[in-house]
């Protein structure tokens, strides 16, 4: 069994009391993790304040150098960082190697931000008051960051807000989810080897309740958050004079229409965005939407994607489905589908579940008032719907009140640039799947799935505020 230590100001420090975490997989005890109390808050606090001078002074290719440099020790641990996802959050070895090498591409990224940072040169003499006068435009760093990250990716989720304060020379103070502390704790180790002031970053595991010391420190000037949608949006209220950043949850969607393409191709694709790692993703698809004319033949290659996808032990590369995140969640779904079953839907797909991990699961008829159609499910089940016509296909992607992003399955260009119009999310992925994300891109949600966007480039907008400088002659001159 592991023991781990918070890290406070960059260096290891023992708790007063720990968590022991549980694997999903099997229950058992993986990990004995140090809990941040009050004190030590307080202390990470004064030291982020502290380190504000330091990390700000820090010239950009230095802040891109330690990116490039945590960059490289990531990928000489990527297999300790795996093995840390699959004991903690149960996610299918293969996924896992994945997300270890996203975390790579999210330091780079960050790293190639860094160096990019430039100022603006603006000619104000456009009126009679700014004649003469030239403005030299910059953004500078917010000042202290919290974040606070979810279990489901508990690496790269956490480099898309360590790295980015780094790049924009904030210092930042992280609460990782309960259940899943050690790549965190690992990624702010190797942040601080690779050159970081250590005062510049605290990984504090905590109860959620401690968090609010954190968030009522006027130091604090921006909070960067991803989680559930009740959660975020009552830290947006609290934090009314901070900055937040709020990336929340979904039940996306994909439409297939009749000139999609191979029918087994796509049923493929859209199996691996609804039951990877047990569907426990934001952009996870939940509704598929299919032509009519298109409709029995999807439907029966979904089935046997769903049945034959790969499922059970993440510890076996094969695996792609492995436990919920706990029992509980798992009979969450199964009571969701019991219940969806009770008002009329049909469970196309052999219903099966083990402990904590329930088998790929594929519905229809389910009425649009269920939780499996209107929220956000974070289970291995997906939902299948005819429609008649494209816009129709768009207004039942719209009667959610999320909308973080969408699959379009066409060739007809007309009908990609139709639903880019018309569809109510952040992004619109054309001839593939709403799962679909590379770390670069701005990424986030409107309506109840967020404010703001994620991405290095993104956030290091969001982590820094503009100032400007308005030249002159001198007097006289």
């Amino acid at each position: 069994m592991r023991k781990e230590g918070l890290l406070l100001a960059g260096t290891v420090t023992k708790g007063k009391t720990a968590r022991k975490i549980l694997s999903p997989f099997d229950g058992a005890v993986v990990a004995e993790v140090a809990q941040a109390e009050g004190e030590q808050l307080r202390l990470a606090l004064e030291a982020a304040k502290d380190a504000r001078t330091s990390i700000a002074s820090l010239p950009p290719h230095r802040r891109a150098a330690i990116l490039e440099n945590a960059a490289a020790r990531v990928q000489q641990e990527r297999e300790f960082l795996a093995q840390l996802l699959v004991e903690e959050a149960g996610k299918p070895l293969a996924l896992a190697r994945i997300e270890a090498d996203r975390c790579v591409e999210t330091l780079l990224e960050s790293a190639r931000v860094a160096r990019s940072a430039q100022a603006r040169l603006l000619d104000l003499s456009g009126f009679p008051s700014g004649e003469g006068r030239w403005g030299l435009l910059r953004r500078v760093p917010v000042g202290v960051v919290v974040g606070i990250t979810p279990f489901n990716f508990p690496l790269n989720l956490v480099a898309h807000k360590m790295a980015p304060a780094v790049a924009a020379g904030c210092p930042i103070i992280l609460k990782p989810a309960s259940q899943t502390p050690s790549p965190a704790l690992h990624l702010g180790r190797i942040l601080v080897e690779a050159g970081l002031p250590p005062e510049a970053i605290s990984v504090l595991p905590c109860a959620g309740d401690a968090v609010q010391q954190l968030l009522e420190a006027p130091e604090v000037r921006l909070l960067t958050f991803t989680g559930s949608a009740a959660v975020g949006w009552n830290l947006k209220k609290q934090c009314w004079d901070k900055r937040v950043t709020l990336e929340l949850g979904g039940n996306a969607a994909v439409i297939v229409e009749k000139d999609a393409g191979d029918p087994e191709v796509i049923a493929h694709r859209i199996a691996l965005g609804a039951f990877a790692f047990a569907g426990q993703s934001c952009i996870s698809v939940q509704r598929v939407l299919v032509a009519k004319e298109l409709y029995q033949t999807m439907r029966e290659a979904l089935v046997a994607a769903a049945e034959r996808f790969p499922t059970g032990n993440p510890t076996d590369s094969q695996v792609l489905c492995g436990p919920m995140i706990s029992a509980y969640d798992a009979q969450r779904i199964v009571d969701w589908i019991e219940s969806a079953r009770t008002r009329g839907a049909t469970l196309l797909t052999r219903f099966r579940r083990e402990g904590s991990v329930v088998w790929p699961a594929l519905l229809e008829n389910v009425p649009h008032d269920h939780p499996l159609w209107c929220e956000e499910a974070f289970a291995p089940v997906a939902v299948l719907e005819p429609f008649e016509d494209f816009a129709e296909a768009i207004a039942k992607v719209n009667d959610s009140r999320f909308g973080l992003q969408c699959g379009v399955f066409t060739r007809d260009w007309g009908k990609i640039q139709q639903a880019w119009e018309g569809i109510e999310v952040g992004a619109v992925i054309a001839n593939d799947i709403p799962s679909w994300r590379t770390d670069p891109m701005p990424y986030g949600g409107v309506k109840q799935s967020g404010f703001g966007r994620e991405g290095p480039a993104w956030a290091f907008e969001e982590m820094t505020e503009l100032r400007l400088l308005v030249l002159t002659k001198p007097p006289g001159a």
